[in-house]
């Protein structure tokens, strides 16, 4: 590489192209998400990456990743932003960073931090005072960070992306736009490349003067019109496709998203024949462990899926797939390919049926859940009020009277966000579920205990111009009476299963059939080296997963399409070692609670039509190409 002093990765207005030190240069670039892949498969994925003949790699930077609270910081482990980026460097890989503030990426709140809904009244993503005091504050961490690893620095990073298809949000506010370019120049100086990416509906509020303009589109779109139309906003320079889709994601209830393989290369082919730069979106799609999912709201609150397969041409797994050759046969039409084989595919593994074993019900958990306390309240506050950003939070309350016949419960307002199980003196009840399931019909005697267990299913990352607050909106009404006097358990499930879980807890009896939330685990143990395998849970209905600790994510084997986790290999221990896995089933347990490990993915197959709500007519087929791509 030239020294500092000499790199330089500038626009040719003149001659349509980009300059890489001096010299006429196009990227062919993918996405791969740090924040979704294993910090020890970082180095894997990438190498696949340029192998397949990429020069860059596009990532996004999830502010609620790394900023859990106001001022607390972590860059640590599978957040270490600066060992990814020399992972990237060690791959040959140049970098396109996407820093927000907002990404949108099926990311919780699009990577906006929960807190700050704290502030309710807040307007995200606008010249908001407060908005734009914690934008600054993160900014003036982050950036200097990156300062170093700038092209002209010596580093790979040779653009920055500022907001992320800002056009889509109704907000359409030039001071904010304005105000973040002028951070990002004041904060990286003014030799970075700096860019806006937006769907074609999008350039009108998204573009800003002083910023490169790009767009993003796929391969069922009109490439010539809309490459026309980005003409209007960015006359002279080259022609960017910052998100080609070469699949898509999805959403509990729906099928499986997937793009051809002949329709995605001929629509590369075609923009790299015009001498376009284009990034594919998702080159590795990845997981969404934990609770990290975002949520689209078409018609309706459409969460994501655990998996972040996204049909890419690298697989969940990390495997190349026919889609990446077909990808790479074109790319070495225009550029040279790395010499050698691409990797083979990881050994994958198959185990069980697995027997689990009833831990006991949630509600029996509750001193060490919530080891503080309830918090008291007259009306419900939602899990921001009390700074529980992901999760669970049980609201609790006790009924004033005898209710003899069976009788309405239900919130006002859609005021579910998102899920509710309900139960009376332990005993489930059913669920209320935002958008579509508002009333269920309780009886029960005057001092009879309520629990509301509400879980956060992942706030909303795109289609919404509002604050996506969570758990109880509005006070529940059971027949004509208002439930007042709430107690609330903020509930932290993951220290739970991690710290108490492996002790030996005293299992109590327990005469009825297991329904509602409640804890199952077993022992494993693998011989010899084990591989990557996933997690089937036939009979199950809705709940989240932990493997040795870590939290591999939720799963909705009632709803699909996603039947099957995926684990890597790195998160077991082999050759002997006891491996634990634990389940919180918040409804309904098979009645042989099995398990078992699978050398194959299924991600689709929705096993109960029944569930798949019809969508409202505005709202399109999943087959179609939406219209807002959402990123």
């Amino acid at each position: 590489m030239p020294e500092a002093d000499t790199r330089s990765f500038i626009v040719d207005r003149e001659n349509d192209r980009f300059l890489l030190d001096g010299a006429p240069f196009r990227y062919v670039s993918g996405s791969l998400h740090y924040f979704r892949v294993p910090r020890v498969l970082w180095a894997d994925r990438l190498l696949k990456m340029r192998m397949s003949g990429l020069n860059a790699v596009q990532f996004y930077v999830p502010w609620n990743y790394h900023e859990p609270e106001p001022g607390v910081y972590n860059f640590n482990g599978s957040r270490d932003l600066t060992a990814f980026l020399n992972e990237a460097s060690i791959a040959d890989l140049l970098v396109i960073l996407r820093p927000g503030p907002y990404i949108c990426a099926e990311w919780e709140m699009g990577g906006l931090p929960a807190w700050l809904l704290q502030k309710p009244e807040i307007q995200l993503r606008t010249s908001d005072p407060d908005f734009l005091a914690a934008v600054d504050s993160w900014f003036k961490v982050l950036l200097p960070k990156l300062y170093p690893w700038l092209y002209h620095n010596g580093g790979n990073i040779i653009s920055i992306q500022v907001e992320n298809e800002y056009g889509s949000y109704k907000a359409c506010d030039f001071t904010y736009m304005r105000h973040l370019a002028g951070l990002f120049r004041a904060l990286l100086g003014d030799r970075i490349l700096l860019f806006t990416t937006d769907g074609p509906e999008g350039l009108k509020c998204g573009s800003l003067q002083g910023l490169y303009t790009t767009v993003d589109f796929g391969p069922a779109d009109n490439m010539t019109e809309i490459f026309a139309l980005l003409r209007k906003y960015e006359p002279h320079g080259p022609l960017v496709n910052s998100e080609y889709y070469t699949g898509w994601l999805d959403y509990w209830g729906q099928n499986h998203s997937t793009r051809s393989i002949s329709a995605v290369t001929k629509g590369l082919e075609n923009m790299l024949k015009l001498g376009a730069s284009v990034n594919m979106y998702m080159f590795h799609g990845g997981t969404n462990f934990g609770y990290w999912n975002g949520a689209d709201e078409k018609g309706r609150f459409l969460p994501i899926t655990t998996s972040y397969d996204y049909d890419a041409p690298i697989s969940e797994a990390g495997d190349p797939t026919p889609k990446l050759f077909a990808l790479r046969n074109v790319i070495s039409k225009f550029q040279e390919i790395p010499l050698g084989p691409l990797p083979p595919p990881s050994p994958k593994m198959m185990l069980g049926p697995l027997t689990l074993h009833l831990d006991g019900y949630l509600l029996s958990f509750l001193d060490i859940l919530c080891p503080h306390g309830p918090i008291r309240s007259i009306l419900p506050m939602t899990f921001e009020a009390v700074k529980q950003d992901h999760g669970f939070m049980l609201y609790r309350t006790y009924l004033t009277h005898t209710v003899s016949e069976p009788t309405q419960l239900w919130v006002p307002n859609n005021g579910v966000h998102d899920r509710a199980y309900v139960m009376v003196d332990g005993v489930f009840q059913g669920v209320l579920e935002r958008n579509m399931k508002h009333q269920l019909f309780l009886m029960g005697k005057m001092g009879a205990k309520l629990d509301i267990l509400l879980e956060n299913m992942g706030r909303l990352s795109f289609g919404s111009n509002s604050s996506d607050f969570k758990g109880l909106l509005e006070p529940p009404v059971l027949g004509q009476t208002v439930l007042t006097q709430w107690l609330m358990f903020p509930l932290k499930v993951d220290k739970l299963v991690k710290w108490w879980f492996p002790l030996p807890l005293l299992r109590s009896s327990h005469p009825r059939a297991p329904s509602g939330p409640t804890f199952y685990s077993t022992t494993f143990s693998i011989l010899g080296e084990g591989g990557d395998t996933f997690l089937f849970l036939p009979g199950w209905t809705k709940g989240q997963v932990w493997i040795n600790g870590f939290n591999l994510g939720r799963y909705w084997t009632r709803q699909g399409p996603q039947q099957t986790l995926y684990v890597p290999r790195p998160l077991l221990f082999s050759r002997g070692a006891l491996n634990k896995i634990t389940l919180l089933e918040l409804e309904n347990v098979p009645s042989e609670p099995q398990i078992q490990f699978l050398d194959r993915p299924i991600l689709n197959s929705t096993l109960h039509k029944t569930y798949i709500y019809s969508l409202s007519a505005d709202t399109q087929s999943p087959s179609e190409p939406m219209e807002l791509s959402g990123h």
